[in-house]
Protein backbone atom coordinates (compact mmCIF):
# COMPACT_ATOMS: atom_id res chain seq x y z
CA UNK A 1 0.00 0.00 0.00
CA UNK A 2 1.24 3.51 -0.78
CA UNK A 3 -0.17 7.03 -0.77
CA UNK A 4 -0.85 9.16 -3.84
CA UNK A 5 -1.68 12.83 -3.43
CA UNK A 6 -2.83 12.20 0.12
CA UNK A 7 -4.93 9.14 -0.71
CA UNK A 8 -3.90 5.52 -0.28
CA UNK A 9 -3.34 3.17 -3.19
CA UNK A 10 -4.05 -0.56 -2.95
CA UNK A 11 -2.27 -2.84 -5.44
CA UNK A 12 -3.79 -6.01 -6.85
CA UNK A 13 -2.18 -8.68 -9.01
CA UNK A 14 -4.40 -11.08 -10.92
CA UNK A 15 -4.36 -13.06 -14.16
CA UNK A 16 -7.28 -11.29 -15.80
CA UNK A 17 -8.63 -7.80 -15.13
CA UNK A 18 -12.12 -6.99 -16.44
CA UNK A 19 -13.04 -3.30 -16.66
CA UNK A 20 -16.82 -3.00 -16.59
CA UNK A 21 -19.38 -5.12 -14.76
CA UNK A 22 -22.34 -5.34 -17.10
CA UNK A 23 -23.55 -8.77 -18.18
CA UNK A 24 -20.59 -9.08 -20.57
CA UNK A 25 -17.98 -8.24 -17.94
CA UNK A 26 -19.68 -10.33 -15.27
CA UNK A 27 -19.77 -13.40 -17.51
CA UNK A 28 -16.18 -12.81 -18.66
CA UNK A 29 -14.78 -12.73 -15.12
CA UNK A 30 -16.82 -15.69 -13.83
CA UNK A 31 -15.99 -17.84 -16.88
CA UNK A 32 -12.28 -17.12 -16.46
CA UNK A 33 -12.37 -17.92 -12.75
CA UNK A 34 -14.25 -21.17 -13.23
CA UNK A 35 -11.46 -22.26 -15.56
CA UNK A 36 -8.68 -21.49 -13.15
CA UNK A 37 -7.70 -17.86 -13.78
CA UNK A 38 -7.65 -15.25 -11.00
CA UNK A 39 -10.01 -12.53 -12.18
CA UNK A 40 -10.95 -9.05 -10.98
CA UNK A 41 -13.87 -6.83 -12.01
CA UNK A 42 -13.40 -3.07 -11.81
CA UNK A 43 -16.91 -1.61 -12.00
CA UNK A 44 -17.68 2.10 -11.77
CA UNK A 45 -21.22 1.61 -10.45
CA UNK A 46 -22.40 0.31 -7.03
CA UNK A 47 -23.95 -2.73 -8.66
CA UNK A 48 -23.43 -5.16 -11.52
CA UNK A 49 -25.51 -5.65 -14.63
CA UNK A 50 -25.09 -2.41 -16.57
CA UNK A 51 -28.22 -1.75 -18.61
CA UNK A 52 -29.87 -4.79 -16.99
CA UNK A 53 -29.38 -3.49 -13.44
CA UNK A 54 -31.88 -1.62 -11.29
CA UNK A 55 -30.16 1.65 -12.23
CA UNK A 56 -31.25 1.38 -15.90
CA UNK A 57 -33.83 -1.48 -15.94
CA UNK A 58 -33.75 -2.77 -19.49
CA UNK A 59 -34.87 -6.36 -19.86
CA UNK A 60 -32.40 -8.81 -21.38
CA UNK A 61 -32.99 -9.44 -25.08
CA UNK A 62 -31.23 -11.82 -27.43
CA UNK A 63 -31.68 -14.03 -30.45
CA UNK A 64 -35.08 -14.32 -32.09
CA UNK A 65 -36.68 -17.59 -33.08
CA UNK A 66 -37.56 -21.01 -31.74
CA UNK A 67 -35.01 -22.63 -29.41
CA UNK A 68 -32.46 -19.84 -29.91
CA UNK A 69 -32.39 -18.55 -26.33
CA UNK A 70 -28.86 -18.06 -25.04
CA UNK A 71 -27.56 -20.60 -22.54
CA UNK A 72 -24.39 -20.85 -20.46
CA UNK A 73 -23.90 -18.30 -17.69
CA UNK A 74 -26.70 -15.99 -18.84
CA UNK A 75 -29.20 -18.86 -18.63
CA UNK A 76 -27.84 -19.74 -15.20
CA UNK A 77 -28.69 -16.19 -14.13
CA UNK A 78 -32.14 -16.28 -15.73
CA UNK A 79 -33.06 -19.55 -14.02
CA UNK A 80 -31.79 -18.33 -10.67
CA UNK A 81 -33.99 -15.27 -11.13
CA UNK A 82 -37.07 -17.35 -11.97
CA UNK A 83 -36.52 -19.48 -8.88
CA UNK A 84 -35.72 -16.72 -6.37
CA UNK A 85 -37.50 -13.74 -7.87
CA UNK A 86 -40.96 -14.72 -9.18
CA UNK A 87 -42.19 -11.15 -8.59
CA UNK A 88 -39.34 -9.86 -10.82
CA UNK A 89 -38.16 -7.36 -8.22
CA UNK A 90 -35.13 -5.41 -9.42
CA UNK A 91 -33.42 -5.38 -6.02
CA UNK A 92 -33.53 -9.17 -5.91
CA UNK A 93 -32.24 -9.32 -9.49
CA UNK A 94 -29.33 -7.05 -8.46
CA UNK A 95 -28.51 -9.46 -5.64
CA UNK A 96 -28.43 -12.40 -8.05
CA UNK A 97 -25.92 -10.63 -10.30
CA UNK A 98 -23.87 -9.58 -7.27
CA UNK A 99 -23.86 -13.10 -5.86
CA UNK A 100 -22.50 -14.62 -9.05
CA UNK A 101 -19.36 -12.48 -8.82
CA UNK A 102 -18.96 -11.86 -5.09
CA UNK A 103 -19.26 -15.53 -4.11
CA UNK A 104 -17.40 -17.05 -7.07
CA UNK A 105 -14.02 -18.41 -6.02
CA UNK A 106 -11.29 -16.67 -8.00
CA UNK A 107 -13.19 -13.40 -8.61
CA UNK A 108 -12.28 -10.17 -6.84
CA UNK A 109 -14.85 -7.38 -7.04
CA UNK A 110 -14.14 -3.64 -6.99
CA UNK A 111 -17.42 -1.71 -7.07
CA UNK A 112 -17.71 2.10 -7.26
CA UNK A 113 -14.26 2.08 -8.87
CA UNK A 114 -13.76 4.13 -12.03
CA UNK A 115 -10.89 3.18 -14.36
CA UNK A 116 -8.94 6.40 -14.95
CA UNK A 117 -5.41 5.49 -15.98
CA UNK A 118 -3.21 2.71 -17.26
CA UNK A 119 0.46 1.88 -17.56
CA UNK A 120 1.75 0.43 -20.81
CA UNK A 121 4.71 -1.79 -21.63
CA UNK A 122 5.15 -1.27 -25.34
CA UNK A 123 1.95 -2.51 -26.99
CA UNK A 124 0.79 -4.37 -23.88
CA UNK A 125 -1.12 -3.11 -20.85
CA UNK A 126 0.84 -3.52 -17.64
CA UNK A 127 -1.73 -2.19 -15.16
CA UNK A 128 -4.84 -0.05 -14.78
CA UNK A 129 -5.71 2.32 -11.96
CA UNK A 130 -9.16 3.19 -10.70
CA UNK A 131 -10.56 5.62 -8.13
CA UNK A 132 -13.00 4.13 -5.64
CA UNK A 133 -15.13 7.03 -4.47
CA UNK A 134 -16.71 5.28 -1.47
CA UNK A 135 -13.35 4.58 0.20
CA UNK A 136 -11.41 7.48 -1.37
CA UNK A 137 -8.83 4.96 -2.49
CA UNK A 138 -6.88 4.35 -5.67
CA UNK A 139 -6.71 0.73 -6.83
CA UNK A 140 -3.98 -0.39 -9.21
CA UNK A 141 -4.49 -3.75 -10.90
CA UNK A 142 -1.65 -5.56 -12.63
CA UNK A 143 -2.62 -8.48 -14.86
CA UNK A 144 -1.47 -10.61 -17.73
CA UNK A 145 -4.67 -9.96 -19.68
CA UNK A 146 -7.31 -7.24 -19.69
CA UNK A 147 -10.84 -7.12 -21.01
CA UNK A 148 -12.70 -3.86 -21.67
CA UNK A 149 -16.36 -4.55 -21.02
CA UNK A 150 -17.15 -0.95 -20.09
CA UNK A 151 -19.44 -0.26 -23.05
CA UNK A 152 -17.76 3.10 -23.69
CA UNK A 153 -14.36 1.39 -24.25
CA UNK A 154 -12.60 3.44 -21.59
CA UNK A 155 -9.29 1.66 -22.23
CA UNK A 156 -9.20 2.74 -25.88
CA UNK A 157 -8.02 6.34 -25.30
CA UNK A 158 -5.87 5.23 -22.36
CA UNK A 159 -3.96 2.57 -24.33
CA UNK A 160 -3.98 3.80 -27.91
CA UNK A 161 -6.09 0.85 -29.01
CA UNK A 162 -7.67 1.36 -32.43
CA UNK A 163 -11.38 2.11 -32.28
CA UNK A 164 -14.22 3.52 -34.34
CA UNK A 165 -17.12 5.76 -33.44
CA UNK A 166 -20.08 6.59 -35.63
CA UNK A 167 -21.44 5.18 -38.87
CA UNK A 168 -19.36 3.85 -41.76
CA UNK A 169 -20.10 4.97 -45.28
CA UNK A 170 -22.05 2.56 -47.43
CA UNK A 171 -19.07 2.24 -49.75
CA UNK A 172 -16.49 1.19 -47.12
CA UNK A 173 -17.85 -2.33 -46.58
CA UNK A 174 -20.61 -2.40 -49.21
CA UNK A 175 -23.35 -2.26 -46.56
CA UNK A 176 -26.61 -1.27 -48.20
CA UNK A 177 -28.24 -0.13 -44.95
CA UNK A 178 -25.35 2.20 -44.06
CA UNK A 179 -25.53 5.95 -44.88
CA UNK A 180 -23.99 7.31 -48.07
CA UNK A 181 -21.34 9.27 -46.17
CA UNK A 182 -19.56 8.33 -42.93
CA UNK A 183 -20.40 10.41 -39.88
CA UNK A 184 -20.01 10.49 -36.10
CA UNK A 185 -23.66 9.78 -35.43
CA UNK A 186 -24.67 6.89 -33.18
CA UNK A 187 -27.76 5.42 -31.63
CA UNK A 188 -28.87 7.39 -28.60
CA UNK A 189 -29.39 6.66 -24.93
CA UNK A 190 -32.61 6.32 -22.94
CA UNK A 191 -33.88 6.97 -19.43
CA UNK A 192 -36.41 4.26 -18.70
CA UNK A 193 -39.79 4.68 -16.96
CA UNK A 194 -41.66 2.15 -14.84
CA UNK A 195 -45.28 2.41 -13.75
CA UNK A 196 -47.76 0.26 -11.87
CA UNK A 197 -51.52 -0.14 -12.07
CA UNK A 198 -53.56 0.20 -8.88
CA UNK A 199 -57.19 -0.21 -7.88
CA UNK A 200 -57.67 3.51 -7.26
CA UNK A 201 -56.97 6.62 -9.34
CA UNK A 202 -54.03 8.90 -8.67
CA UNK A 203 -52.88 12.32 -9.80
CA UNK A 204 -49.56 13.31 -11.30
CA UNK A 205 -48.15 16.81 -10.93
CA UNK A 206 -45.19 17.26 -13.30
CA UNK A 207 -42.15 19.28 -12.31
CA UNK A 208 -42.07 22.79 -13.75
CA UNK A 209 -39.01 21.95 -15.83
CA UNK A 210 -40.65 18.99 -17.61
CA UNK A 211 -41.43 19.26 -21.30
CA UNK A 212 -45.05 19.42 -22.33
CA UNK A 213 -46.28 17.13 -25.10
CA UNK A 214 -49.46 16.79 -27.10
CA UNK A 215 -50.50 13.99 -29.43
CA UNK A 216 -49.11 15.97 -32.36
CA UNK A 217 -45.64 15.98 -30.76
CA UNK A 218 -45.48 12.18 -30.63
CA UNK A 219 -45.45 10.64 -34.11
CA UNK A 220 -44.78 6.89 -33.84
CA UNK A 221 -44.34 7.24 -30.06
CA UNK A 222 -47.77 7.24 -28.44
CA UNK A 223 -47.56 5.49 -25.03
CA UNK A 224 -49.94 2.56 -24.60
CA UNK A 225 -50.33 1.46 -20.99
CA UNK A 226 -52.61 -1.40 -22.07
CA UNK A 227 -49.63 -2.97 -23.83
CA UNK A 228 -47.50 -4.92 -21.32
CA UNK A 229 -44.44 -4.47 -23.55
CA UNK A 230 -44.56 -0.68 -23.25
CA UNK A 231 -41.25 0.44 -21.73
CA UNK A 232 -40.72 3.89 -23.25
CA UNK A 233 -37.48 2.85 -24.98
CA UNK A 234 -38.09 5.60 -27.53
CA UNK A 235 -37.26 8.24 -24.89
CA UNK A 236 -33.94 8.38 -26.69
CA UNK A 237 -31.45 11.16 -27.27
CA UNK A 238 -27.78 11.67 -28.03
CA UNK A 239 -27.16 10.10 -31.42
CA UNK A 240 -26.43 13.48 -32.97
CA UNK A 241 -24.09 14.46 -30.15
CA UNK A 242 -21.05 12.92 -28.48
CA UNK A 243 -22.38 9.84 -26.65
CA UNK A 244 -19.63 10.19 -24.04
CA UNK A 245 -18.66 13.86 -23.71
CA UNK A 246 -22.26 15.11 -23.75
CA UNK A 247 -23.70 12.48 -21.41
CA UNK A 248 -24.46 14.76 -18.47
CA UNK A 249 -26.56 17.37 -20.23
CA UNK A 250 -28.18 14.66 -22.37
CA UNK A 251 -29.27 13.01 -19.10
CA UNK A 252 -30.81 16.30 -17.98
CA UNK A 253 -32.75 16.63 -21.21
CA UNK A 254 -33.89 12.99 -21.04
CA UNK A 255 -35.32 13.62 -17.57
CA UNK A 256 -37.29 16.61 -18.91
CA UNK A 257 -38.60 14.34 -21.67
CA UNK A 258 -39.42 11.46 -19.32
CA UNK A 259 -41.47 13.51 -16.88
CA UNK A 260 -43.12 15.32 -19.76
CA UNK A 261 -44.15 12.07 -21.40
CA UNK A 262 -45.63 10.77 -18.15
CA UNK A 263 -47.51 14.05 -17.84
CA UNK A 264 -48.99 13.27 -21.27
CA UNK A 265 -49.89 9.73 -20.15
CA UNK A 266 -51.69 10.98 -17.04
CA UNK A 267 -53.02 14.43 -17.85
CA UNK A 268 -53.69 14.72 -21.56
CA UNK A 269 -57.48 14.77 -22.11
CA UNK A 270 -57.18 11.77 -24.40
CA UNK A 271 -55.50 9.70 -21.65
CA UNK A 272 -56.71 11.05 -18.34
CA UNK A 273 -59.59 8.66 -17.81
CA UNK A 274 -58.13 5.47 -19.27
CA UNK A 275 -54.83 5.85 -17.36
CA UNK A 276 -56.37 7.12 -14.11
CA UNK A 277 -55.24 4.08 -12.09
CA UNK A 278 -51.68 4.09 -13.38
CA UNK A 279 -49.05 5.49 -11.02
CA UNK A 280 -45.46 6.46 -11.80
CA UNK A 281 -43.23 4.00 -9.94
CA UNK A 282 -39.69 4.86 -11.05
CA UNK A 283 -37.75 7.04 -13.50
CA UNK A 284 -34.17 6.17 -14.37
CA UNK A 285 -31.61 8.88 -13.75
CA UNK A 286 -28.76 6.92 -15.36
CA UNK A 287 -29.30 6.71 -19.14
CA UNK A 288 -28.83 3.35 -20.78
CA UNK A 289 -26.47 3.68 -23.73
CA UNK A 290 -26.72 1.83 -27.01
CA UNK A 291 -23.56 2.88 -28.82
CA UNK A 292 -20.29 4.76 -28.44
CA UNK A 293 -16.72 3.57 -29.15
CA UNK A 294 -16.21 0.23 -30.89
CA UNK A 295 -12.81 -1.46 -30.87
CA UNK A 296 -11.03 -2.66 -34.00
CA UNK A 297 -10.04 -6.31 -33.84
CA UNK A 298 -8.42 -8.73 -36.25
CA UNK A 299 -11.82 -8.95 -37.95
CA UNK A 300 -14.44 -6.20 -38.29
CA UNK A 301 -17.80 -7.93 -38.52
CA UNK A 302 -20.11 -6.35 -41.09
CA UNK A 303 -23.69 -6.40 -42.31
CA UNK A 304 -22.69 -9.00 -44.90
CA UNK A 305 -21.21 -11.26 -42.22
CA UNK A 306 -24.48 -11.10 -40.28
CA UNK A 307 -26.63 -11.71 -43.35
CA UNK A 308 -24.44 -14.65 -44.45
CA UNK A 309 -24.98 -16.37 -41.10
CA UNK A 310 -21.51 -15.89 -39.64
CA UNK A 311 -20.05 -19.26 -40.60
CA UNK A 312 -16.63 -18.38 -39.20
CA UNK A 313 -13.94 -20.96 -38.42
CA UNK A 314 -13.43 -19.13 -35.12
CA UNK A 315 -17.12 -18.78 -34.24
CA UNK A 316 -17.21 -18.28 -30.47
CA UNK A 317 -20.63 -16.70 -29.82
CA UNK A 318 -23.82 -15.99 -31.71
CA UNK A 319 -26.47 -13.35 -32.22
CA UNK A 320 -29.95 -13.34 -33.63
CA UNK A 321 -31.52 -9.93 -32.96
CA UNK A 322 -32.58 -7.98 -36.03
CA UNK A 323 -30.27 -5.22 -37.24
CA UNK A 324 -32.22 -2.72 -35.17
CA UNK A 325 -30.88 0.66 -36.30
CA UNK A 326 -32.22 3.57 -34.27
CA UNK A 327 -32.52 7.00 -35.85
CA UNK A 328 -29.72 9.19 -34.41
CA UNK A 329 -32.28 11.95 -33.78
CA UNK A 330 -34.06 9.73 -31.28
CA UNK A 331 -37.10 11.34 -29.72
CA UNK A 332 -36.62 14.59 -31.65
CA UNK A 333 -37.11 13.17 -35.13
CA UNK A 334 -40.61 12.90 -36.62
CA UNK A 335 -39.42 9.82 -38.54
CA UNK A 336 -39.72 6.22 -37.40
CA UNK A 337 -37.52 5.83 -34.31
CA UNK A 338 -36.05 2.53 -35.49
CA UNK A 339 -35.90 0.31 -38.54
CA UNK A 340 -35.61 -3.45 -38.12
CA UNK A 341 -33.42 -4.70 -40.95
CA UNK A 342 -33.63 -8.49 -41.39
CA UNK A 343 -30.94 -10.72 -39.89
CA UNK A 344 -30.80 -14.51 -39.65
CA UNK A 345 -31.14 -16.12 -36.26
CA UNK A 346 -28.79 -17.53 -35.23
CA UNK A 347 -25.65 -16.15 -36.87
CA UNK A 348 -22.09 -16.68 -35.67
CA UNK A 349 -19.76 -14.07 -34.17
CA UNK A 350 -16.00 -14.64 -34.62
CA UNK A 351 -13.46 -14.69 -31.80
CA UNK A 352 -11.25 -12.39 -33.91
CA UNK A 353 -13.78 -9.61 -33.25
CA UNK A 354 -13.18 -9.94 -29.50
CA UNK A 355 -9.53 -8.85 -29.14
CA UNK A 356 -7.56 -5.78 -30.19
CA UNK A 357 -5.72 -5.54 -33.47
CA UNK A 358 -2.89 -3.49 -31.93
CA UNK A 359 -2.86 -3.96 -28.13
CA UNK A 360 -1.42 -7.41 -27.50
CA UNK A 361 -3.19 -8.36 -24.26
CA UNK A 362 -6.55 -6.60 -24.64
CA UNK A 363 -9.86 -8.39 -25.18
CA UNK A 364 -13.33 -6.85 -25.16
CA UNK A 365 -16.92 -7.97 -24.83
CA UNK A 366 -20.28 -6.25 -25.07
CA UNK A 367 -21.54 -3.58 -27.44
CA UNK A 368 -17.95 -2.42 -28.09
CA UNK A 369 -16.65 -5.44 -30.04
CA UNK A 370 -15.09 -5.13 -33.49
CA UNK A 371 -18.13 -4.58 -35.69
CA UNK A 372 -19.45 -1.92 -38.02
CA UNK A 373 -22.29 0.31 -36.91
CA UNK A 374 -24.79 -1.76 -38.89
CA UNK A 375 -23.64 -5.10 -37.45
CA UNK A 376 -23.53 -3.57 -33.97
CA UNK A 377 -27.21 -2.70 -34.28
CA UNK A 378 -27.77 -6.45 -33.83
CA UNK A 379 -24.84 -7.62 -31.68
CA UNK A 380 -25.42 -4.94 -28.98
CA UNK A 381 -28.33 -6.61 -27.17
CA UNK A 382 -27.48 -7.91 -23.70
CA UNK A 383 -27.96 -11.66 -24.01
CA UNK A 384 -25.63 -11.57 -27.03
CA UNK A 385 -23.17 -9.44 -25.03
CA UNK A 386 -23.30 -12.01 -22.21
CA UNK A 387 -22.36 -14.97 -24.42
CA UNK A 388 -19.56 -12.89 -25.96
CA UNK A 389 -18.38 -12.18 -22.41
CA UNK A 390 -18.33 -15.87 -21.56
CA UNK A 391 -16.30 -16.56 -24.71
CA UNK A 392 -13.78 -13.83 -23.82
CA UNK A 393 -13.40 -15.06 -20.23
CA UNK A 394 -12.94 -18.65 -21.34
CA UNK A 395 -10.36 -17.57 -23.91
CA UNK A 396 -8.54 -15.58 -21.22
CA UNK A 397 -8.30 -18.64 -18.97
CA UNK A 398 -6.82 -20.69 -21.82
CA UNK A 399 -4.38 -17.87 -22.62
CA UNK A 400 -3.27 -17.59 -18.99
CA UNK A 401 -2.80 -21.34 -18.66
CA UNK A 402 -0.69 -21.62 -21.82
CA UNK A 403 0.98 -18.18 -21.68
CA UNK A 404 -0.64 -17.11 -24.93
CA UNK A 405 -1.84 -13.76 -26.20
CA UNK A 406 -5.52 -13.41 -27.17
CA UNK A 407 -4.42 -13.77 -30.80
CA UNK A 408 -2.45 -16.86 -29.81
CA UNK A 409 -5.67 -18.51 -28.64
CA UNK A 410 -7.06 -17.97 -32.14
CA UNK A 411 -3.93 -19.35 -33.77
CA UNK A 412 -3.38 -22.36 -31.49
CA UNK A 413 -6.40 -23.11 -29.30
CA UNK A 414 -9.56 -22.07 -31.16
CA UNK A 415 -10.99 -25.60 -31.29
CA UNK A 416 -10.37 -26.02 -27.57
CA UNK A 417 -12.09 -22.70 -26.91
CA UNK A 418 -15.13 -23.79 -28.89
CA UNK A 419 -15.35 -27.19 -27.22
CA UNK A 420 -14.92 -25.68 -23.76
CA UNK A 421 -17.72 -23.21 -24.40
CA UNK A 422 -20.05 -25.98 -25.57
CA UNK A 423 -19.09 -28.09 -22.54
CA UNK A 424 -20.20 -25.10 -20.44
CA UNK A 425 -23.56 -25.15 -22.26
CA UNK A 426 -22.88 -22.26 -24.64
CA UNK A 427 -24.60 -22.90 -27.96
CA UNK A 428 -22.34 -22.51 -30.98
CA UNK A 429 -24.37 -22.78 -34.20
CA UNK A 430 -23.15 -25.27 -36.80
CA UNK A 431 -20.94 -27.04 -34.20
CA UNK A 432 -21.28 -30.31 -32.30
CA UNK A 433 -19.89 -30.88 -28.84
CA UNK A 434 -17.40 -33.72 -28.45
CA UNK A 435 -18.95 -36.52 -26.40
CA UNK A 436 -16.53 -38.26 -23.98
CA UNK A 437 -15.09 -41.52 -25.27
CA UNK A 438 -16.34 -43.44 -22.23
CA UNK A 439 -19.89 -42.31 -22.96
CA UNK A 440 -19.63 -43.14 -26.66
CA UNK A 441 -18.32 -46.65 -26.02
CA UNK A 442 -20.79 -47.55 -23.29
CA UNK A 443 -23.88 -49.69 -23.84
CA UNK A 444 -26.93 -47.46 -23.34
CA UNK A 445 -29.89 -48.96 -21.48
CA UNK A 446 -33.10 -46.95 -21.43
CA UNK A 447 -36.71 -47.62 -22.39
CA UNK A 448 -37.08 -44.21 -24.07
CA UNK A 449 -36.95 -44.64 -27.86
CA UNK A 450 -35.05 -41.38 -28.30
CA UNK A 451 -32.42 -42.16 -25.63
CA UNK A 452 -29.51 -42.07 -28.10
CA UNK A 453 -30.03 -38.30 -28.33
CA UNK A 454 -28.47 -38.08 -24.87
CA UNK A 455 -25.04 -38.58 -26.41
CA UNK A 456 -25.30 -36.89 -29.80
CA UNK A 457 -23.41 -33.74 -28.73
CA UNK A 458 -26.36 -31.40 -29.36
CA UNK A 459 -27.89 -29.87 -26.27
CA UNK A 460 -31.03 -28.19 -27.62
CA UNK A 461 -33.59 -28.62 -30.40
CA UNK A 462 -32.19 -27.55 -33.75
CA UNK A 463 -34.53 -27.26 -36.71
CA UNK A 464 -36.79 -30.29 -36.74
CA UNK A 465 -34.52 -32.35 -34.47
CA UNK A 466 -35.49 -32.42 -30.80
CA UNK A 467 -32.06 -33.74 -29.68
CA UNK A 468 -33.49 -34.78 -26.32
CA UNK A 469 -34.95 -37.86 -24.67
CA UNK A 470 -38.18 -38.07 -22.68
CA UNK A 471 -37.73 -40.41 -19.75
CA UNK A 472 -40.45 -41.50 -17.34
CA UNK A 473 -40.12 -40.45 -13.70
CA UNK A 474 -38.11 -43.04 -11.81
CA UNK A 475 -36.85 -44.68 -15.00
CA UNK A 476 -33.06 -45.07 -15.21
CA UNK A 477 -30.79 -44.09 -18.07
CA UNK A 478 -27.77 -46.37 -17.74
CA UNK A 479 -24.33 -46.50 -19.35
CA UNK A 480 -22.87 -49.98 -18.98
CA UNK A 481 -19.13 -50.18 -19.60
CA UNK A 482 -17.10 -53.04 -21.07
CA UNK A 483 -15.45 -53.50 -17.69
CA UNK A 484 -14.88 -51.58 -14.46
CA UNK A 485 -13.99 -48.02 -15.47
CA UNK A 486 -12.65 -45.07 -13.54
CA UNK A 487 -15.12 -42.17 -13.43
CA UNK A 488 -14.17 -38.53 -12.86
CA UNK A 489 -17.01 -36.34 -14.13
CA UNK A 490 -20.76 -36.36 -14.72
CA UNK A 491 -22.47 -33.78 -16.97
CA UNK A 492 -26.26 -33.41 -17.44
CA UNK A 493 -28.27 -30.90 -19.46
CA UNK A 494 -31.96 -30.68 -18.54
CA UNK A 495 -34.70 -28.92 -20.50
CA UNK A 496 -35.24 -25.32 -19.34
CA UNK A 497 -37.76 -24.64 -22.13
CA UNK A 498 -35.84 -22.34 -24.44
CA UNK A 499 -39.17 -21.14 -25.83
CA UNK A 500 -40.57 -20.43 -22.41
CA UNK A 501 -42.83 -17.54 -21.57
CA UNK A 502 -42.70 -16.46 -17.96
CA UNK A 503 -45.80 -14.37 -18.71
CA UNK A 504 -48.18 -16.76 -20.48
CA UNK A 505 -50.78 -14.06 -21.18
CA UNK A 506 -48.38 -12.04 -23.30
CA UNK A 507 -46.58 -13.87 -26.08
CA UNK A 508 -44.65 -10.70 -26.98
CA UNK A 509 -42.82 -10.85 -23.64
CA UNK A 510 -41.42 -14.32 -24.21
CA UNK A 511 -38.15 -14.99 -22.39
CA UNK A 512 -37.85 -11.48 -20.89
CA UNK A 513 -36.49 -11.81 -17.40
CA UNK A 514 -37.97 -8.66 -15.84
CA UNK A 515 -41.06 -6.44 -15.98
CA UNK A 516 -41.28 -2.78 -16.87
CA UNK A 517 -44.82 -1.59 -16.28
CA UNK A 518 -46.72 -3.73 -13.81
CA UNK A 519 -50.40 -4.27 -14.65
CA UNK A 520 -52.78 -5.11 -11.84
CA UNK A 521 -52.67 -8.74 -10.66
CA UNK A 522 -49.90 -9.67 -13.08
CA UNK A 523 -48.91 -13.34 -12.54
CA UNK A 524 -45.64 -14.40 -10.98
CA UNK A 525 -42.87 -16.02 -12.95
CA UNK A 526 -41.98 -19.64 -12.30
CA UNK A 527 -39.33 -22.27 -12.88
CA UNK A 528 -39.95 -23.85 -16.31
CA UNK A 529 -42.34 -26.78 -16.02
CA UNK A 530 -40.03 -28.84 -18.22
CA UNK A 531 -37.17 -28.70 -15.71
CA UNK A 532 -36.24 -31.87 -13.83
CA UNK A 533 -36.59 -30.98 -10.16
CA UNK A 534 -35.33 -34.15 -8.44
CA UNK A 535 -32.79 -36.66 -9.68
CA UNK A 536 -29.93 -38.86 -8.58
CA UNK A 537 -26.86 -40.28 -10.30
CA UNK A 538 -25.76 -43.75 -9.23
CA UNK A 539 -22.59 -45.72 -9.76
CA UNK A 540 -22.92 -49.49 -9.96
CA UNK A 541 -19.96 -51.59 -8.82
CA UNK A 542 -18.97 -54.88 -10.42
CA UNK A 543 -20.50 -56.72 -7.45
CA UNK A 544 -23.84 -55.00 -8.04
CA UNK A 545 -23.64 -52.57 -5.13
CA UNK A 546 -24.96 -49.09 -5.81
CA UNK A 547 -23.37 -45.80 -4.72
CA UNK A 548 -25.11 -42.42 -5.03
CA UNK A 549 -22.66 -40.15 -6.85
CA UNK A 550 -24.85 -37.04 -6.95
CA UNK A 551 -28.42 -36.05 -6.16
CA UNK A 552 -30.69 -33.03 -5.85
CA UNK A 553 -34.31 -32.76 -4.73
CA UNK A 554 -34.71 -29.10 -5.67
CA UNK A 555 -32.91 -28.59 -8.96
CA UNK A 556 -33.81 -25.57 -11.10
CA UNK A 557 -30.71 -25.28 -13.27
CA UNK A 558 -30.28 -26.57 -16.81
CA UNK A 559 -26.59 -27.54 -16.66
CA UNK A 560 -25.47 -29.76 -13.78
CA UNK A 561 -21.91 -31.05 -13.59
CA UNK A 562 -20.25 -33.06 -10.82
CA UNK A 563 -16.68 -34.12 -10.19
CA UNK A 564 -16.71 -37.67 -8.86
CA UNK A 565 -14.23 -40.47 -8.31
CA UNK A 566 -14.28 -44.25 -8.23
CA UNK A 567 -14.34 -47.30 -10.45
CA UNK A 568 -17.73 -48.55 -11.65
CA UNK A 569 -19.20 -51.07 -14.03
CA UNK A 570 -22.11 -48.76 -14.88
CA UNK A 571 -23.42 -45.28 -14.16
CA UNK A 572 -27.08 -44.36 -14.30
CA UNK A 573 -29.20 -41.21 -14.12
CA UNK A 574 -32.59 -41.49 -12.45
CA UNK A 575 -34.89 -38.47 -12.91
CA UNK A 576 -37.53 -38.45 -10.19
CA UNK A 577 -39.67 -35.32 -10.52
CA UNK A 578 -40.19 -32.23 -12.67
CA UNK A 579 -41.55 -28.75 -12.00
CA UNK A 580 -44.81 -29.64 -13.74
CA UNK A 581 -44.41 -31.87 -16.81
CA UNK A 582 -45.38 -35.53 -16.85
CA UNK A 583 -42.20 -36.73 -18.54
CA UNK A 584 -38.57 -35.82 -17.83
CA UNK A 585 -37.03 -34.25 -20.94
CA UNK A 586 -33.23 -34.38 -20.93
CA UNK A 587 -30.78 -33.26 -23.60
CA UNK A 588 -27.47 -34.74 -22.47
CA UNK A 589 -26.02 -37.23 -20.03
CA UNK A 590 -22.23 -37.60 -20.21
CA UNK A 591 -19.79 -39.64 -18.14
CA UNK A 592 -16.05 -39.31 -18.39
Amino acid sequence: MKTTEGFKTISHKVDFCVVGGGLAGLCAAVAAARHGARALIMQDRPMLGGNASSEVRMWVCGAHGENNQETGLVEELMLENLYRNPDRNYSVWDSILYELAAYQSGVELLLNCTCMNCRMDGSSIRSVTGWQMTTQTFHTVEAALFADCSGDSVLAPLTGAEFRMGREAKSEFGEDIAPQAADRKTMGMSCMIQAREETRPSEFIPPKWAHHYTRADLPHRVPDMANPTENFWYLELGGEYDAIADSEWLRDELLRMAYGLWDYVKNDPENKEKNANWRLDWVGILPGKRESRRYVGDHIMTQQDVRAGGHFVDLAAYGGWSMDDHHPGGFTTPEQPTIFHPAPSPYGIPYRSMYSVNIENLLFAGRNISVTHTAMSSTRVMATCAVIGQAVGTAAAIAVRDRLSPRGVYEKRICELQQTLMEDDCYLPFHTREVPALTRRARLQCAAPDAENLRNGLDRPIGQSDNGATVRKGEAVSYVFDGPSEISHIRIVFDSDLNRSTLPECEAKRRRNMLHNRPLNWPDGYVPRTMVRAFRVEGVKADGSVHVLASDNNNYQRLRAFDVSGTYAAVRLVPLETWGCDGCHIFSFDVR
